[in-house]
C-alpha cells in the first residue's frame, strides 16, 4: 500500500480535517487544527505532506520521527499539530487495513467504557446552576466550567469570590457525588491563582486547569504545594519534551491534546511519561468528531486515563457541531456520561464526505476574541 494523496478541508465552526488517501482505497482521517490558526496548519500540512507521497502508511513511527525531526526547524504548536493530523490519519489506515480499532494496536482496551465531561456556560459563565443541572438530567456525571472572564493580574477580592461563588453555586446543584472541572484557562496570573485556590477546597474540584499560563507552568509546583486542589496542565504543551519539565511540579492531571501534541503516537508516550510520577490523563479535546474519536482510542488503551473532555454542544460550536460530520453519529453517542468501547475498524467513525465537501465550500476564518480590560490593555482570553 502506498499513500497517493493528502486532502486537507476548512469546516465549519473552526475545524481542519485530513483525508489521507492510498493506492488501495483505504483512506485514513486526522485533524490537524491550531484554533484560529487553520490556513497557517494547512499550509504546514502541505510542506511536510510532500514525504509521504509514495511511501507505506504503515511505517507510522518512521513517518512521525522524519515529519517531527527532518526539518532543521522544530517543534512549536503549528507544526505539531500538523503531525498530528497526519498521525491520526495513519493510525485509522493501519487499523481499516487490519480490521480492528486502533485501541487494539495500542494494546488492547483496559477499561470497558470511558467516563466524559459536558462544558456549561461560556466564557464568562452566568446561571451556570441551571446548566448543570441540564447536563446531570443528560447523564453526566461530571461537567466543566470556566472559573472567570477577563481577569487583572491582581483583581478585587470581589472578582475572587465571584469565581468561588460560582463554582459553590454548580457543586450545590449537582451535589457532592458528581464533580466539576475548573478552567482557569490562562485567564490567572500566578498570584491570582494561589489567592483563589484555596478558597475552592471546601468546593473540591475534580481539578483546576490552567491555573497559569503555559510559560510558567514549570513553576506550577508553588502553586502545588500550597493547595489541596489537584492542578491540570497541558493542553497548550506539545511534545513529551514540553511535559518533561512540567511532570514533576506536583501536577496531577496532564492534559495533551492528540490534536496538538503529535498525535496518537506521541500522546501515548506522554501518558506513560505521566503515569511515572503518579500523575493520570485527561486528553484535551474541544475540537471535532475525528480528534474526539481519537482521543477516544487513547482512553481506552492508556492505564493512568482520568476523564475525557467532549464537546457536543459546546459554546464555540455554532452553525455546526462535530455530529454533523458523521454518517453515523452513534459512536459520539454517550450513556450516561460514558464512552462504549469503540469496535469499528481505524478511529471507528466515519465521515460524511459530502458534508466535509459542502462546509470546505464555504470554509471558516474562525478567530479567538482579543479582551482588554477596564484600562484597556490586554487581558488573557
Amino acid at each position: 500500500m502506498k499513500i497517493t494523496q493528502l486532502t486537507t478541508y476548512l469546516v465549519a465552526p473552526r475545524w481542519l480535517f485530513l483525508r489521507i488517501d492510498t493506492d488501495e482505497g483505504i483512506s485514513g482521517w486526522g485533524e490537524p487544527i491550531v484554533e484560529g490558526r487553520a490556513e497557517t496548519v494547512r499550509a504546514a500540512v502541505a510542506e511536510i505532506g510532500d514525504l509521504l507521497i509514495g511511501e507505506d502508511p504503515s511505517r507510522i513511527e518512521d513517518h512521525w520521527q522524519r515529519l517531527t525531526k527532518g526539518g532543521f526547524y522544530r517543534g512549536g504548536p503549528i507544526l505539531s499539530s500538523a503531525v498530528a493530523g497526519i498521525d491520526q490519519a495513519l493510525w485509522d489506515i493501519a487499523g481499516k487495513a487490519l480490521g480492528v480499532p486502533v485501541h487494539r494496536l495500542l494494546g488492547g482496551p483496559v477499561r470497558d467504557r470511558v467516563r466524559l465531561y459536558s462544558w456549561i456556560g461560556g466564557d464568562e459563565p452566568d446561571e451556570v446552576a441551571d446548566l448543570a443541572r441540564e447536563q446531570v438530567e443528560a447523564g453526566f456525571t461530571a461537567v466543566k466550567m470556566n472559573g472567570a472572564g477577563r481577569m487583572a493580574p491582581i483583581d478585587t477580592p470581589a472578582r475572587a469570590h465571584e469565581v468561588v461563588d460560582r463554582v459553590a453555586a454548580v457543586r450545590d446543584a449537582i451535589g457532592p457525588d458528581r464533580d466539576v472541572v475548573v478552567d482557569f484557562h490562562g485567564r490567572m496570573s500566578t498570584a491570582m491563582s494561589r489567592r483563589i485556590l484555596p478558597m475552592l477546597e471546601p468546593l473540591s474540584p475534580l481539578f483546576v486547569e490552567e491555573p497559569v499560563l503555559p510559560e510558567f507552568a514549570r513553576d506550577i509546583g508553588r502553586l502545588a504545594s500550597g493547595t489541596t486542589v489537584p492542578l491540570a496542565t497541558g493542553e497548550r504543551l506539545y511534545s513529551r519534551w514540553d511535559f518533561r519539565d512540567v511532570l514533576p511540579t506536583g501536577i496531577a492531571v496532564a492534559q495533551p491534546d492528540v490534536s496538538h501534541a503529535g498525535g496518537i503516537s506521541e500522546v501515548r508516550r506522554i501518558a506513560a511519561m505521566a503515569e511515572t510520577y503518579d500523575v493520570t490523563v485527561a486528553p484535551h479535546c474541544p475540537l471535532g468528531p475525528i480528534a474526539l474519536a481519537a482521543s477516544l482510542q487513547i482512553a481506552f488503551a492508556v492505564p493512568n486515563f482520568l476523564i475525557q473532555e467532549q464537546s457536543v454542544g459546546i459554546h464555540y460550536n455554532v452553525d455546526n457541531d462535530l455530529l454533523d460530520y458523521l454518517l453515523d453519529p452513534s459512536p459520539l453517542r454517550f450513556v450516561d456520561g460514558y464512552a462504549a468501547l469503540p469496535t469499528a475498524p481505524g478511529l471507528g467513525i466515519t465521515i460524511d464526505e459530502q458534508a466535509v465537501e459542502r462546509a470546505a465550500a464555504t470554509g471558516h476564518r474562525w478567530r479567538n476574541p482579543i479582551w482588554r480590560g477596564t484600562d484597556g490593555s490586554f487581558r488573557e482570553w
